[in-house]
């Protein structure tokens, strides 16, 4: 784990893998509910936890890479449940990229219970984790310039849903008509860094 100081008060923590991340975002969470830990903003990433307006960086810096950060504890959340149409474009080279059948990868999609570990890219958008390792896949070679809002894609570990129209490379497995983000809805984006999400098969894939 490395701290860096990032202007006066806020710390950009880095550590080796996203797992980390997870667990140090949320042992920073615990900290802050119950007074331990005074700041303004907590904003994790891929292998980053960014905190803005501490008092005092320095002490954190150094309290923080000589401890060990407990595992994340279990999601207390309720699921959100996204209703989603597997008819992506890249659902056929998603399937033989992982050596299935494209119902497979539905089922093993829909099949999966995953974790937001950070937002970013655009509002709403958030970068969710769950599926094994092997399933792995890369970006397009050539990105679209122009993906539709609720498309369901996949790049490198991660799932999203794109919630507006913009250019994009993740292979795009599904739509979903779930607005994720909506700034007259408190709060506007659905979805946040530990929410558990599900993905629900609906129409025919």
């Amino acid at each position: 784990m490395r701290a860096l100081p990032v202007g006066d008060d806020a710390l950009l923590v880095e550590v080796a893998s996203g797992e980390e991340a997870q667990a140090l975002h949320a042992e920073l969470l615990r900290r802050r509910t119950e007074g331990s830990l005074s700041v303004r903003e907590i904003v994790p990433a891929a292998r980053t936890v960014l905190l803005d307006g501490l008092t005092d960086p320095a002490r954190l810096a150094s309290e923080l890479t000589s401890a060990e950060v407990p595992p994340a504890p279990p999601h207390a959340r309720d699921v959100v449940e996204l209703p989603v149409r597997y008819d992506g474009p890249d659902l056929a080279e998603v399937a033989a990229h992982w050596g299935v059948s494209p119902h497979e990868v539905t089922r093993i999609h829909a099949g999966t219970e995953f974790s937001v570990a950070f937002c970013g890219f655009a509002p709403g958008f958030g970068y969710l984790t769950g599926l094994p390792p092997r399933y792995d896949v890369p970006r397009r070679a050539t990105p679209r310039t122009a993906v539709p809002a609720g498309a369901v894609a996949l790049a490198g570990p991660y799932t999203g849903v794109y919630p507006r129209s913009s250019p994009g490379g993740w292979q795009l497995i599904g739509t979903t008509d779930t607005v994720l983000w909506d700034h007259t809805r408190v709060p506007a984006a659905l979805l946040s860094p530990g929410t558990r999400v599900r993905f629900v098969p609906v129409g025919s894939s």
